[in-house]
């Protein structure tokens, strides 16, 4: 193949890659798409209202952005537009760097840098990073995203806005003060969950149960003329598609670091739609490529007045719930939007926010109703994973995301510390008389004159190493005795505090007459020995590397342990008296 015909190949991979197959669209992804396109017309709108932002720069966020990362995303019914935890972060990050909220160079510095970062992260393969992230954790994080969806609309659903920055705080707030809910808000936003619920029943009507609620709700608002807050109330809707909105290049400086701290918010909340919106096309999801999407949308949303973007667990969940089959009802949903805004304004801004309040509401609790199974699961594995889901929940709703992000990963890190440090152990294998080994638990003791084999099962963690030096056979009288390590799982770059147990337990044998040879041993970790001295306190033969079979350097080992016993004043010819060989892991 020549050089052009090969890069072209690669090329094309490339735009593969970044551009999967769109597949053909469904019906059912019609209506998906609108209810959709219309939920980001109050919603987006009042996120970006309630941040400080104006509000059209978050009715914009679900046009070109939800186009593009619907595209491109891995995810497929994944819906990338502005969320209520990115623009409280965004927020805070202009705030910080001092900046205008609705100066639009601004905007579109920030949601610039925020995908440029997104982008990288995706080609540099930087979405492993999620998966050091428990599940523990991303349960709790995940749920602690529904309820702030939930408590985001409880001003709109009831007409009170419940007070405090804590989230379960303002659910207790919002339920103590139900004497000031408006009467006339609240009866709608019961009705649209009544018309919701009685709408699923309808096996036809059950996709767009939540458009028929809109719709159906919304005109029997209009008709008996309810006073009830409207989406005009919120700002009005400019009957135009985004313009080109070119980027203020001074305050990069200013605002790259805070764009960091809206991609992480941005991509954990992503990450967590993956696990919860399967594939409906059995195709696999991949963090990686949900990245590069995302990183794509913003690019092509700042420069067009859109807010920073990513995907969005109620967005995706009300297209879930709507009927969305295929990539389709993502783009749709913007598409339609846009035409919408061109062409409906008027009519889109007569519909009743207390309508979405309780839709939203709905989402929300379905959200949180299909996390149960998740929630259970944890509750049943460990205390310790428990703990942690309840964490980072708590932190979810008592911080900002881009601190719960870190402490959830934080507490990530110390859940697989403790597990690996509570995992770790020796085990003892031993030889029947056909020549078959099992395991046991390592005896108390090393016999004086024999061989025992032990397998090391761990990481080498240093953290686990005190712990289980304990339950080395005590070298009490081990005259001639020989201590077979197997080793053969132990990580090439082993931690200073394993060669210095290593080191120690050599030197104790050596005292008491007996030694210690090592099984099973990689290069790196044999180099690794070499390079720390810990070789010459093995002794000739001491280190037997991992070479030819499973059991090979055992039974190497082993010949060895024999031989040396046999030379050794009152041995036996074969070196086996009262042989005690506990042997390396079964295959």
């Amino acid at each position: 193949m020549s050089r052009e015909r090969a890069a072209g190949v690669e090329s094309r991979s490339w735009v593969r890659r970044l551009l999967p197959a769109p597949g053909k669209p469904k019906p059912s992804d019609v209506g998906a798409g609108l209810v959709t396109g219309l939920f980001s017309i109050p919603e987006g709108m009042a996120y970006a209202s309630i941040a400080g932002f104006n509000p059209v720069a978050g009715l914009y966020a679900g046009i070109v952005p939800a186009i593009v990362g619907s595209l491109t995303a891995r995810t497929v019914l994944m819906v990338t537009t502005l969320t209520s935890a990115i623009a409280l972060t965004s927020q805070n990050v202009l705030r910080e760097a001092g900046l205008d909220p609705r100066n639009a160079g601004h905007l579109a510095t920030l949601t610039l840098l925020a995908g440029l970062v997104m982008l990288l992260m995706g080609v540099l393969r930087l979405g492993a990073v999620m998966s050091f992230v428990s599940h523990a954790v991303m349960t709790g994080f995940s749920t602690g995203i529904a309820l702030q969806i939930i408590t985001g609309v409880l001003k709109d659903a009831t007409g009170y806005r419940p007070q405090g920055h804590n989230r379960l705080y303002q659910v207790g707030d919002w339920l103590a003060h139900i004497g000031r809910w408006q009467l006339a808000a609240t009866l709608v936003a019961v009705a649209t969950v009544v018309v919701w619920a009685l709408a699923r029943k309808v096996r036809r009507l059950e996709p767009v149960a939540l458009l028929v609620a809109m719709v159906v709700v919304g005109a029997a608002v209009a008709a008996v003329g309810t006073q009830v807050e409207l989406v005009r109330d919120i700002a009005r809707i400019p009957a135009a598609l985004p313009g080109f909105s070119a980027p203020d290049l001074s305050v990069v400086p200013q605002l790259l670091g805070g764009a960091v701290a809206v991609a992480l918010v941005a991509l954990a909340q992503a990450a967590s739609i993956g696990s919860s919106v399967p594939n409906p096309d059995g195709s696999r999801s991949s963090v990686n490529g949900d990245f590069a999407a995302q990183g794509l949308a913003n690019l092509a949303g700042g420069l067009f007045q859109a807010l920073p973007s990513g995907g969005s667990l109620s967005r995706t969940g009300v297209a879930v719930s709507a009927g969305a089959r295929t990539r389709w009802a993502g783009v749709l949903s913007g598409v339609l939007l846009a035409l919408v805004v061109l062409v409906c304004a008027p009519l889109a801004e007569r519909v009743p926010m207390p309508v979405i309040g309780g839709l939203i509401l709905v989402v929300g609790g379905e959200l949180i109703w299909g996390k149960r199974h998740d929630i259970l699961l944890v509750l049943r594995t460990s205390p310790l994973s428990s703990a942690a889901m309840v964490l980072t929940f708590l932190a979810t709703t008592q911080l900002p995301l881009q601190q719960a992000i870190v402490l959830g990963a934080i507490l990530s890190l110390l859940l697989y510390c403790a597990q690996a440090a509570r995992q770790a152990r020796f085990l003892a294998l031993t030889r029947d008389p056909e020549g078959r080994w099992h395991l046991s638990d390592p005896p108390d003791r090393l016999p004086p004159g024999d061989v025992t084999v032990l397998y090391y099962a761990g990481t080498s963690f240093f953290a686990e190493l005190p712990r289980i030096e304990q339950a080395l056979p005590r070298a009490d009288d081990a005259h001639g005795a020989v201590l077979i390590l197997v080793v053969r799982g132990a990580p090439d770059v082993p931690s200073a505090t394993m060669a210095k147990v290593i080191r120690r337990h050599a030197r104790e044998l050596d005292r008491q007459g007996g030694r210690l040879i090592l099984a099973g041993v990689s290069p790196g970790l044999a180099r690794i020995l070499r390079m720390t001295g810990v070789d010459r306190d093995l002794g000739p033969g001491g280190i037997v590397p991992a070479e030819g079979a499973v059991f090979e350097p055992l039974d190497r080992a082993l010949a060895d342990a024999r031989s040396w016993i046999a030379a050794r004043p009152g041995g036996t010819p074969d070196g086996t008296a009262g042989h005690r060989t506990p042997p390396g892991p079964p295959t």
